[in-house]
C-alpha cells in the first residue's frame, strides 16, 4: 500500500520503518528540510532516530503537504498532541476521501480536554468514525527501530479497517492486535504517562519497587475507572494497550516521561527537566486534561492530581506521595 507517515520524530520514523519492512511504500512527511533531505537522500534521520543508520530504501520523504498525501491509501499521524489540531487542519483539503487516518499520538488537548481521536476527526473537518484508526502498545520507539520483538493495538470502529492497518503493519518483528475500542486504547495511551511520570519521580528520588509498584497499580485503578466512566471496554486496560504500556513505558530510562519525572525527582524544576528532555514529554501536558476530564466524569484522580501539584505548584517527590497515601481507609 501507499503510506504517508505525518511527522518523522522517533516514533513516526521507526513506525515508518515497520510500515517499510511490511513492504508498503512509505513517505514521512516533516517540516524540517534537514530531516527531509536525510530520510530521501541518504536514508538516515540523524536528527530524530540517529541509532537506525540506515532507513528501508522505499522509504522516502518530502515537505510538500499535497505531494505528501494525494496517493496515501493509509495516512498515519506522528505530531506532538498538542499540536495535532493546527497541523492537521492544513491537511484535511489535501487526504483523499477514502483514506484511513492512524493515530500514533498519546496524550489529551489541553485546551478542549478532548481525546486525540476527537481532535484528529474534528480537524480534518468530521472524518468518519470508521476511517479513524488508533494505535498503542509497549511501543517504545528506539526498541521497535532496532526491529526487536513487539506488538501493538490497532482500534477502528470498523473492524475490517482495523484489520487493514493491522495488516500493513505486520513484520517478523512486529505484531497488531485489533479492536473496536477506540476509547479505551486511546485512554490508556494518554493516562499512562501520568503514571510514567509519578514512577519517574519516585525512582529519580531514590525510591524502590514498593513505592514503584504502587504507584503504578493504583495509577492502572485510576485510568480504568476513567475509562470505564467514558464507556470504554475494560478488558482493554488488562492488555497490551494498558498493563502493557504502563510497564514499558514505567520501567525505561527509553520513556520520554518516565525520564522527566525522574530529573523532577533528582530536584529539577519543571523548566529545568524541559530543557534538558529530549522530545515532548506528552505527560506534562495531559496531567491537568486528566484531572479536568476525572472532575467531569465524576470520577477522583488522587494520583494525577497529585502529579498536578507537582507541575503546577512544584510539590517535591516526598510531598507528592504524601498527597496519593493520605486520605480515608477504602477497598481497593
Amino acid at each position: 500500500m501507499k503510506v504517508t507517515v505525518l511527522g518523522a520524530g522517533a516514533w513516526g520514523t521507526a513506525f515508518g520503518q515497520v510500515l517499510a519492512d511490511a513492504g508498503n511504500d512509505v513517505t514521512m512527511w516533516a517540516r524540517e528540510p534537514e530531516i527531509v533531505e536525510g530520510i530521501r537522500d541518504q536514508h538516515h534521520n540523524a536528527v530524530r532516530l540517529p541509532s537506525v543508520k540506515c532507513l528501508p530504501s522505499n522509504m522516502t520523504a518530502t515537505g510538500d503537504r499535497a505531494q505528501a498525501v494525494s496517493q496515501a491509501q493509509i495516512v498515519v499521524v506522528a505530531i506532538a498532541a498538542q499540536h495535532a489540531r493546527e497541523a492537521l487542519e492544513l491537511f484535511a483539503p489535501l487526504i483523499k476521501a477514502d483514506a484511513i487516518v492512524v493515530s500514533l499520538m498519546k496524550g489529551i488537548e489541553r485546551a478542549t480536554g478532548k481525546r486525540m481521536d476527537e481532535v484528529v476527526r474534528e480537524a480534518l473537518g468530521g472524518l468518519p468514525a470508521e476511517r479513524f484508526v488508533a494505535i498503542s502498545g509497549p511501543n517504545l520507539s528506539k526498541e521497535v527501530a532496532d526491529r526487536q520483538p513487539s506488538a501493538t493495538v490497532v482500534a477502528c470502529e470498523d473492524i475490517d479497517n482495523a484489520k487493514i492497518v493491522a495488516q500493513a503493519c505486520k513484520t517478523q518483528y512486529f505484531k497488531a492486535f485489533v479492536t473496536t475500542d477506540v476509547i479505551g486504547v486511546e485512554m490508556c495511551g494518554s493516562l499512562k504517562n501520568v503514571v510514567a511520570l509519578a514512577v519517574g519521580m519516585a525512582r529519580g528520588a531514590g525510591y524502590g519497587e514498593n513505592t514503584a509498584a504502587m504507584i503504578e497499580t493504583r495509577g492502572l485503578a485510576e485510568l480504568a475507572a476513567l475509562g470505564e466512566a467514558a464507556h470504554a471496554e475494560s478488558k482493554t486496560f488488562q492488555g497490551l494497550a494498558g498493563v502493557g504500556d504502563l510497564i514499558a513505558t514505567c520501567g525505561s530510562p527509553l520513556s520520554r516521561n518516565y525520564t522527566f519525572g525522574a530529573n523532577l525527582g533528582r530536584g529539577m524544576s519543571v523548566e529545568e527537566a524541559t530543557k534538558v528532555s529530549n522530545g515532548v514529554a506528552e505527560g506534562v501536558p495531559t496531567t491537568e486534561a486528566v484531572v479536568r476530564m476525572g472532575a467531569g466524569l465524576g470520577v477522583k484522580t488522587p494520583l494525577a492530581s497529585a502529579m498536578n501539584d507537582v507541575l503546577e505548584r512544584g510539590l517535591t517527590c516526598e510531598q507528592m506521595l504524601h498527597e496519593l497515601l493520605k486520605g480515608n481507609i477504602t477497598e481497593e
